[in-house]
């Protein structure tokens, strides 16, 4: 078992974070949590260079509190910068970092922030990979329940690809604490990770209200308004022949849910 390699996990706390600290620490890794509950802050730059110390690889996988523009760039382009200039300080050799598939087809919002991100890490002195990931499993609840009003809910057409977060936290750590494979998927490069087939969002709604007992109706909108609607119902975020497809499928990783 692997025991002397660190690797520092930002946005520990997060959604893929605590997953890809879970793989990490089951595979023997010395995983250091990069959270402000740990007190590191990538923003401020509290604790940050104490954490990235003797770490040789980071995956960055922090968010921000905002889905605003300007304020997931200021976000995503800070934390990116200080990740990048501490992390050549301390010696790290691979950043690598989770995305979103499609997120260079938006018209701006939060798709333009994460463009951001990536050329911050791109364009930083420590080699970094960039993974775009397709929406995850757990995203599916979270619109059922933004889109309700009484006993409707209306979420948006949308073709996509869910994925399993913990299976692209799987991906990430593979991809920081292996140097082969961090090599063949390319310093300065893109790759994509997504489900196992193609969903509609609104049938996969209709499998969360169902296991809840709920009796909550799911209503499809197509809302002209949004500027990136014809993105969502096209298949603008569906993943590209060359991604890496993991299972498993929602149906399935709904049905292991407690």
């Amino acid at each position: 078992m692997q025991t002397s390699k660190r690797i520092a996990v930002a946005g520990a706390t997060g959604r893929v974070g605590h997953h890809a600290v879970t793989v990490l620490r089951k595979q023997g890794y010395d995983v250091v949590e990069i959270a402000r509950s740990q007190g590191v802050d990538v923003i401020t730059g509290e604790g940050l260079g104490e954490a990235l110390a003797g770490a040789e690889a980071v995956i960055d996988a922090a968010t921000g509190p905002s889905p605003e523009e300007q304020a997931a760039t200021e976000f995503f382009t800070t934390s990116a910068r200080n990740l990048q200039e501490l992390g050549q300080q301390a010696g790290v050799q691979r950043i690598v970092a989770v995305s979103i598939i499609g997120t260079d087809r938006f018209s701006g919002g939060y798709g333009a922030a994460k463009i951001a991100h990536e050329r911050a890490h791109l364009d930083g002195p420590v080699p970094a990979h960039i993974l775009r990931a397709s929406q995850f499993h757990e995203f599916v609840e979270q619109l059922v329940d933004w889109g309700r009003q009484g006993d409707v809910s209306r979420v948006p057409v949308m073709r996509t690809q869910l994925v399993a977060a913990r299976s692209v936290a799987e991906d990430l750590a593979t991809l920081a604490a292996d140097p082969e494979r961090f090599a063949a998927a390319g310093a300065g490069t893109i790759s994509e990770i997504a489900g196992p087939r193609e969903e509609r969002l609104a049938e996969m709604a209709r499998l969360v209200v169902a296991r809840r007992g709920d009796s909550l109706t799911i209503e499809e909108l197509s809302n002209p308004e949004d500027p990136d609607h014809e993105l969502n119902e096209r298949g603008g975020l569906l993943p590209g022949p060359d991604a890496t497809l993991a299972g498993p499928t929602f149906e399935e990783w709904l049905a292991q849910q407690s």
